[in-house]
């Protein structure tokens, strides 16, 4: 799988120190994107759904912790404006 959505914990988000990672915002649209690195975001607002090159969809918004992984070729499509806490690893 290259999209894992969860819905985490307030322990595991400070244990990770989400709170000190940048923070990336978009209004509604719809754009294609590959990942060069992984990336673990935890959205603040907003709704989205990834669809992969596979095929594989991933519905996901306020409160979840989704990790991308590695070359992952998909398109974005926002739904609800986004502002989420990430990072690339």
């Amino acid at each position: 799988m290259k999209i894992k959505v969860e819905r985490p914990s307030p322990e595991k988000l400070e244990a990770l120190d989400v709170k000190n990672w940048s923070i990336w915002s978009k209004e509604e649209s719809t754009f294609d994107w590959e990942y060069d690195s992984e990336e673990i975001c935890f959205l603040l607002e907003g709704k989205v759904k990834v669809t992969a090159e596979n095929g594989e969809i991933a519905e996901f918004g306020k409160g979840d912790m989704v990790i991308f992984e590695k070359g992952l070729k998909c398109k974005w499509e926002i739904t609800e404006a986004v502002r989420k806490y990430y990072q690339f690893n």
